[in-house]
């Protein structure tokens, strides 16, 4: 990685040490030690094929809210339109996907060493309270942005449209999906797979149409905020930024944030969406891994967890 990072920080600088940083089931993350400069340290993004442990699944809608988000291109227009809000992310010191220095489209970008927010809150929860109240204030400035399309930012400003009639139309689609997948997969979905699907389309049944739509990072969970050394949090992982009900977001904060979503939690939300997007969110979490597994993704225990529980959580929620 010298080339790219001497190109990011100067001739001067040179590689001391390179850590590979776990998360990343889309791309490599690697924290990069530098001497002969005044970053003591960089990230390195890297979108090598080799680095996305999903496996393929025949052809894709690029322009589909639910794509898979990943590549310089989604990154750089979501860093971009949230630096512009005054949203935090880590600054971009270098973008190239002219493959001359290192074989893949790659970014070097600011390295945020605090920590994430996820350990501050087990580790010191005082100090974490004030991110997560600043956490609040960024996703209010992200939500009242408005637009009458839907979809990820990089696909609206190159002045392509979405694929789909409405938010709730591709949640549900998705859903029927993930419900099929994920009978595959596990036994009890799948002896449940009648049930699950008729739920779905009453609640999809019961959420009126919307023309307004904010923008929400689409997977913000604890893990995707890092805090910095003076205590002020920045988001990551932003490539599927996207313009798309705020309830989708609003579910995935209330799964992942646990009982500190109420510092995040907002009144106005639909309830039929709530609804609908919550069962449609654990058919996701509980297909997601599974399929994950069907490749050769390294932190497989994990992964096992997080199906199995949503799985059951999905289960659960048909006797609600």
């Amino acid at each position: 990685m010298s080339g790219i990072v001497q190109e990011a920080l100067g001739a001067e600088a040179h590689v001391a040490k390179v850590d590979r940083l776990r998360g990343g089931s889309k791309k490599g993350v690697y924290r990069v030690h530098t001497g002969g400069t005044r970053a003591a340290s960089v990230i390195v993004y890297s979108w090598a094929e080799a680095e996305n442990f999903w496996p393929a699944s025949g052809p894709v809608d690029t322009a589909h809210p639910f794509a898979p988000a990943s590549g310089l291109i989604p990154f750089l227009a979501a860093q971009r339109r949230l630096d512009g809000l005054g949203v935090r992310v880590p600054g971009v010191l270098l973008a190239d996907d002219s493959r001359r220095r290192y074989p893949a489209d790659v970014a070097v970008v600011e390295d945020i060493a605090g920590g994430t927010l996820e350990a501050l809150l087990e580790t010191e929860p005082a100090h974490a309270s004030h991110a997560l109240s600043e956490l609040a204030a960024m996703l209010d400035v992200m939500h009242q942005q408005r637009s009458q399309h839907y979809g990820r930012v990089d696909v609206l400003e190159r002045g392509d449209r979405a694929s789909g009639d409405s938010c709730e139309q591709l949640v549900l689609e998705r859903a029927v999906e993930d419900l099929a997948e994920a009978a595959e997969r596990d036994l009890r979905i799948g002896s449940a797979t009648g049930y699950l699907h008729d739920c779905l389309q009453e609640l999809a049944a019961r959420v009126a149409p919307r023309t307004q739509h904010g923008l929400i990072h689409g997977e913000l969970a604890p893990d995707h905020v890092l805090v910095d050394a003076t205590g002020h949090p920045a988001i990551i992982d932003i490539e599927g930024l996207m313009y798309f009900d705020v309830e989708w977001e609003h579910v995935f904060l209330r799964l992942r944030f646990g009982d500190r979503y109420r510092a995040l939690s907002r009144p106005g939300l639909d309830p039929a969406r709530l609804a609908l997007y919550m069962l449609a969110i654990r058919l996701s979490l509980a297909a997601g891994p599974l399929r994950l597994l069907d490749g050769d993704f390294p932190h497989r225990t994990a992964m096992h967890e997080i199906a199995e529980h949503n799985a059951k959580e999905a289960l659960a929620l048909l006797n609600r």
